[in-house]
């Protein structure tokens, strides 16, 4: 066996979705981001077109992103349909954290890989994100408000018309105990098919 299969099983099987408001004020280096985002750069691709892009804000710039990401709500969420709840979260989020990386996907100008499956990539960059954060005892929140769809996001992140923002990444040190969860067993979601 070329790895440590122990040890991989783990690190996939304690990997969880750890808030902002769950972090402490200890700060996550730059040398362990580029780190997490190498990893991210493994990930599959089809055609080996690396759709991911990666925007990552870091001091002043989560003050920059919280300013975006409140005002943006504001103006795109209908007034009778605004939380205030949701706006909170959305302002806090980012100042609670120690990094936030926009991920977005780079549509390839070509458009011979389908877009799903350039989406599916970058899903795959952010698992990979996520398990790379575990592994350094980092916590880790995809998130996906649905104001990064908009046209504002893409203005505000640089980004071409045809390329998406796929969530916002949090990542920050717990202030918690590391949290336990369970799966189903694998015969509710898996079907065996010999002939």
């Amino acid at each position: 066996m070329r790895f440590n299969l122990s040890e991989i099983n783990e690190l996939i099987r304690e990997r969880r979705t750890i808030y902002p408001e769950q972090y402490s004020d200890r700060k996550v280096h730059k040398e362990q981001v580029e780190v997490i985002l190498n990893n991210a750069q493994w990930a599959p691709t089809h055609g080996n077109t690396q759709p991911w892009r990666f925007k990552v804000f870091m001091e002043e710039g989560r003050q920059h992103l919280s300013d975006f990401l409140g005002k943006t709500y504001l103006e795109v969420v209908p007034k009778e349909q605004q939380q205030d709840a949701k706006l909170a979260k959305l302002i806090t989020r980012p100042l609670k954290s120690s990094v936030i990386v926009a991920v977005c996907m780079e549509r390839q100008p070509e458009e011979k890989i389908l877009e799903l499956e350039e989406i599916e990539a970058v899903a795959c960059a952010i698992q990979n994100m996520h398990l790379t954060c575990t592994a350094y005892g980092l916590g880790g929140f995809w998130s996906t408000p649905k104001l990064i769809y908009t046209a504002q996001m893409n203005e505000f992140l640089g980004i071409g018309e045809k390329d998406k923002c796929l969530g916002l990444f949090y990542m920050g040190y717990p202030s918690i105990e590391w949290p336990k969860k369970h799966r189903k067993p694998l015969e509710y979601t898996s079907e065996w098919i010999t002939q």
